[in-house]
């Protein structure tokens, strides 16, 4: 899940609800509109209306040949939705048909590691450092030859989102982040944070061992599902809601990307040279000029910064949003609609 951001130191034209029928995914009932307002919440869709996504496209980019979920117009303006860990695509079922319903191409891509994410090469190493999840995203923008794009995430794909708008803020249109600016650095992460900060990242140090190592890889849908519990306490997700994404983590590469990453994080495990630049402008954590909108649930029981610690960090057209009502970690599949008018919103700044 998130980075060490540690503040210690350091909606829309309404897009109006349809029947199960008319959301089917690539309907669209006309060009892309970039209105604000909000939503009718008699009106807003029912979280888990849709349960799955038209037949996955793949296609070789970069390192990897990419499995991602389109739907709408292929002329539609491009919106890009980037899912966490432990998650997959499915976090935008609801979200992907209203916005391909408003005249978006939406594309929702499988990270590396996740769901028919596969390398092209064995001889890759199984890298999950930060900058390489957005090199991975440009290089799918490049194979589908989408120039620009409005970017939307949460968890790694928010941070990935933000690495993006950061590195190559032309190839970003707008954004939106759920729990705001998530880039980090391995040197604020030798700091240590206070007991109880400390103890929300229990599983990173968990995957720092070979006995994490292991225990992950034998029992990774229970320990996705606990992450799943901490992470959205008041999200009463069913089995088969959670069945569906746990498939994606049977991913043959999925537990070393998932070590990799947190151990590359903590100092423990080295990334590529090849990175090395792009890990050093990170580092110095760049301000962010794109239109931005950043979310935060009122139920997240994640870690994460407060808004007043990555306000200052967007330089652009900036808002900030709470979504109440219980929501989660997991915001576009628990409050698809208002994930949703966020981008459309955004994509008007």
């Amino acid at each position: 899940m998130f980075e060490e951001i540690n503040h210690y130191r350091r909606r829309f034209f309404g897009i109006a609800a349809m029947s199960v029928a008319a959301v089917q995914l690539g309907m669209t009932t006309g060009p892309a509109s970039a209105q604000s307002g909000k939503t009718d919440p008699a009106k807003a869709i029912k979280p888990g209306t849709n349960t799955s996504f038209a037949a996955l496209k793949q296609i070789d980019a970069g390192v990897l040949n990419i499995g991602y979920a389109e739907a709408g117009p292929a002329d539609g303006p491009a919106v890009i939705l980037l899912h966490g860990w432990p998650y997959d695509i499915h976090s935008f079922v609801d979200v992907a048909p209203l916005l391909a319903s408003a005249g978006y191409r939406v594309i929702v891509p499988h990270l590396r590691g996740h769901g028919t994410t596969r390398f092209l090469s064995s001889d890759t190493l199984r890298n999950g450092q930060q900058s390489v999840l957005a090199v991975d995203i440009v290089a799918l923008m490049d194979a589908l030859k989408i120039e620009k794009a409005v970017l939307a995430g949460f968890d790694w794909g928010a941070r990935t989102a933000n690495i993006i708008a950061a590195l190559w803020p032309e190839r970003c249109k707008a954004m939106v982040s759920v729990s705001g600016y998530l880039i980090g650095s391995r040197e604020a992460n030798k700091m240590p944070l206070p007991p109880k900060a400390e103890l929300q990242w229990w599983y990173q140090y968990y995957f720092a061992t070979e006995r994490g190592r292991a225990g992950y890889e034998a029992n990774r849908n229970d320990f996705a599902k606990l992450i799943w519990q901490i992470a959205s306490p008041k999200w009463d997700f069913d089995d088969a809601t959670f069945d569906r994404t746990a498939a994606s983590l049977d991913n043959p590469d999925h537990v070393a990307i998932v070590i990799h990453n947190y151990r590359w994080r903590l100092g423990l495990a080295d990334g590529e040279a090849k990175y090395d630049d792009l890990e050093k402008r990170l580092a110095a954590g760049p301000v962010i000029t794109v239109p931005t909108i950043t979310l935060e649930s009122d139920a997240n029981g994640a870690p994460h910064p407060d808004a007043s610690a990555y306000a200052k960090k967007f330089s652009g057209k900036y808002a900030h949003r709470i979504i109440e009502g219980g929501i989660g970690h997991n915001l576009p599949q628990e409050a698809p609609q208002a994930f949703a008018d966020a981008v459309i919103e955004v994509d008007g700044y």
